[in-house]
């Protein structure tokens, strides 16, 4: 896990080792334990790593590849040269392979066995790796570079193009640091950040000049030009995969993604939040692979307090529950207005970019807590895309057994989706999704109200969230559009936390023989008798505490920003972005409604997401564009 970066420069002038130090440093954090540069003529690559395989100096980057004999000829020594930030977990079987094809390896790294795969399959090799990773290859002789990311956009690759250079970097903020002018925000960006919650759902980011490269995507560039190339379709791969025929299957391949993912050389703990998801990693590690010296690390509030799960965390302290496995390396961390209101400066530049919610803020908090302790965390990310953890998802499902006119399963699901969460919230998501594309837009606007009007006008009919996410026609469809549109930003946040602590997060979710195997199985499957993530659920049976294995709520890392807002700091600090000319100059917030919606805040009524909302992209403002 580490940090890349290069320029490639139009002219063919040499590339500057100054600029590529210029960005390794601003993403240090990333790679404290080594770093390394590699310029050519007018290509450069620079390299921050953080050692997880094979710890020793043969895991130096770039790495180069070695003098291979072939049948159309010898590949001389050091041809390639690789900067490569992720795991590939299947390394182990794969250099077995390339061992029979008469490949030699001077070390023990999964990123000898990505770059001589590249040089035995060329781009094919991408379909042969599992795991996570962005990288770059320079091909010294073609003077072409190619890059590639890994399926689901686990792994960051930011580039940005201006008449004199291609750049990429893991991070924007390097790619900021060696600009000449100010970078310019994205409003269309801003607009479905405050109005649908959601970021990374295309190439743009808040920053007009940088893009993303895509997950699943793969770009070369030669001679100035730039080409950019989808490797992996997850639709097609789910339309001819089989999907689970029971539990059993479920939970054996599950288990599989688990244990593949322990391979290291450095301590692995989990991030614990007392779900259903998180839990289930756990109660595999203790039951299939006996880690009874587990470590993890959990946010916990006060009894009562919204974000707590102290009570379904704690229940791995007590044997028995978990078949004579418990944990005894526990660790806890209660992050807090005060500790918010300190790291505020720090978390807004961890990110680079706004986020919806103090959510990932928890996670900030709990990788800080998992520094010094292990190297690698295990998590639930992608869960709830895979397995329609999110209550909305009731809508999509009700939405296709209309359409299938499946009127008796409709009406019985809707009566136990009623009856087990006491809610009709999954009825109203129904409605929702129902509603043509241009209304589903103006009602989460108008539910905002504090908008300018000018500024909505100009993007509410520009996103994709409103017309491909939402207008999903069946649950199957809005898995796989949520694996496009929406899952990304979420593994952003999680990279962004974990690295800034110079960790590295894996998610075994999201194998991809789990992931094509899940989306490909019956609708019931996924979602049954008023309760999701059916098929992980009835799998955990006699491996998960019940506790656990049957809750109906959903929290993840949920905090009481309600209650954060409300204190001495908070209202300071609030009051000030309220009253700003800043604010109000940018003619995005009307300012007016804003502060009577804090009033109500304050008297009672919870705003506090839309208040958050207006606090982090006004310090990235300052911080970025100002």
């Amino acid at each position: 896990m580490c940090g890349i970066c290069g320029i490639i420069k139009f002219d063919n002038s040499a590339s500057e080792t100054e600029m590529l130090q210029k960005m390794m440093k601003v993403m240090k954090h990333r790679g404290p334990d080594d770093e390394g540069i590699f310029t050519e003529a007018s290509a450069g690559l620079g390299f921050v790593r953080l050692s997880i395989i094979d710890l020793s100096s043969a895991g130096h980057q770039p790495m180069f590849s070695s003098e291979k004999v072939t049948s159309t000829g010898v590949i001389r020594r050091g041809r390639y040269v690789i900067v490569y930030n992720g795991e590939v977990y299947n390394y182990i079987e794969l250099r077995a392979v390339l061992n029979s094809k008469g490949y030699q390896f001077i070390s023990n790294t999964d990123t000898e066995v990505v770059l001589n795969s590249f040089i035995e399959w060329g781009e094919s090799c991408l379909d042969k790796f599992n795991g996570m990773w962005a990288f770059a290859i320079y091909d010294r002789e073609r003077k072409e570079l190619f890059c590639a990311r890994d399926r689901y956009g686990i792994k960051p690759f930011y580039y940005y193009t201006d008449n004199e250079q291609f750049t990429f970097a893991s991070e924007i903020p390097p790619l900021l640091s060696i600009m000449k002018r100010k970078p310019i925000q994205n409003n269309q960006a801003i607009f479905d950040y405050l109005v649908f919650n959601r970021t990374d759902q295309t190439e743009e980011t808040f920053f007009e000049e940088v893009k993303k490269l895509q997950h699943g995507h793969m770009l070369t560039f030669k001679n100035s030009e730039l080409k950019i190339k989808k490797w992996y379709n997850l639709r097609e791969r789910v339309n001819n995969a089989e999907g689970f025929r029971n539990a059993e299957e479920y939970r054996e391949v599950f288990s599989s993604a688990v244990g593949l993912r322990l391979r290291s050389d450095v301590p692995v703990g989990v991030c614990l939040s007392g779900g259903l998801d998180s839990s289930s990693l756990v109660s595999v590690l203790l039951k299939d692979y006996d880690k009874k010296d587990l470590n993890t690390f959990s946010a916990v509030y006060s009894k009562g307090q919204y974000g707590d799960e102290s009570e379904f965390i704690n229940l791995f302290r007590h044997p028995g529950l978990t078949e004579g496995n418990s944990l005894q390396n526990m660790f806890y961390t209660t992050p807090t207005a005060e500790t918010l209101y300190t790291d505020l400066n720090n978390f807004v530049g961890a990110h680079a970019e706004p986020i919806p919610s103090t959510s990932p803020y928890a996670q900030f908090k709990v990788m800080e807590l998992a520094k010094g302790n292990v190297v690698v965390t295990l998590d639930g990310q992608g869960a709830d895309e895979e397995l329609a953890g999110y209550h909305y998802f009731f809508g999509f499902y009700f939405k296709d057994l209309l359409n299938q006119f499946r009127l008796l399963k409709f009406f019985d699901e809707s009566k136990s989706y009623i009856k087990k969460h006491n809610s009709l919230f999954g009825i109203k998501s129904f409605l929702y999704f129902l509603l043509p594309k241009t209304q589903r837009s103006r009602l989460r606007v108008s539910e905002k109200g504090y908008l300018v009007q000018e500024f909505s006008n100009a993007f509410y009919n520009n996103s994709v969230i409103a017309d491909e996410l939402y207008g999903s026609k069946s649950l199957q469809d809005a898995l796989l559009n949520h694996f496009k549109y929406k899952l990304e930003h979420l593994l952003k946040w999680e990279d962004r936390n974990s690295m800034w602590f110079s960790l590295e997060a894996r998610v075994p979710f999201l194998d991809y023989r789990l992931v094509e195997k899940t989306l490909a199985s019956k609708s019931d499957m996924i979602i049954n008798k008023g309760m999701t993530k059916y098929i992980l659920r009835e799998g955990m049976k006699g491996t998960l505490p019940e506790e656990i294995r049957n809750r109906k709520d959903k929290i993840g890392f949920g905090t009481p920003q309600d209650e954060w807002f409300k204190t001495i700091k908070f209202k300071k600090l609030i009051g000030e972005i309220l009253n700003s000319g800043s604010l109000n100059n940018r003619k995005i917030i009307d300012v007016s409604k804003a502060k009577d919606m804090f009033s109500k805040h304050l008297s009672g009524k919870n705003y506090s997401k839309e208040i958050w909302k207006w606090i982090n992209l006004e310090l990235w403002f300052r911080k970025y564009i100002d």
